[in-house]
């Protein structure tokens, strides 16, 4: 499979290369960074209104001092599907003074349960700015 040579392709091409198969469905975690709780919490409403019972979380980064917002798509991850959704998730975080910051994939999908809980989400690879 060839990517575009850009993060995405980058981070495709990566998760190719340690054996993911990219041709099924699997979680893909969207980040949304807000500077204000306030925001991130209004933006987490409205997705859960939006999204019904999706995987949402908010956490406080103490590294950058912002709200993260991590949603989380089950979809195949198709290079122009992630790219559509990461910019309407962008659009949709603009509306909260937040924007898009990238997205991942936790290694080893299958419930196991050591690695589900671990936010290792590689903020070298797909930082956006």
């Amino acid at each position: 499979m060839q990517f575009p040579d850009d993060d995405n392709g980058q981070m495709l091409a990566a998760m190719a290369d340690s054996g993911i198969d990219l041709t099924k469905a699997l979680d893909v975690d969207f980040f949304l960074v807000f500077d204000d709780q306030r925001d991130a919490e209004s933006a987490l409403e409205t997705l859960t209104s939006e999204q019904g019972d999706n995987d949402l979380e908010v956490h406080f980064d103490e590294d950058t001092e912002k709200w993260e917002v991590i949603v989380c798509f089950n979809m195949v991850p198709e290079y122009d599907a992630l790219v559509a959704k990461e910019t309407a998730l962008n659009t949709f975080a603009q509306e909260f003074d937040g924007i898009s910051d990238g997205w991942g994939v936790m290694q080893h999908q299958d419930g196991d349960g050591e690695f589900a809980d671990d936010h290792d989400h590689d903020h070298d690879h797909d930082h956006h700015h």
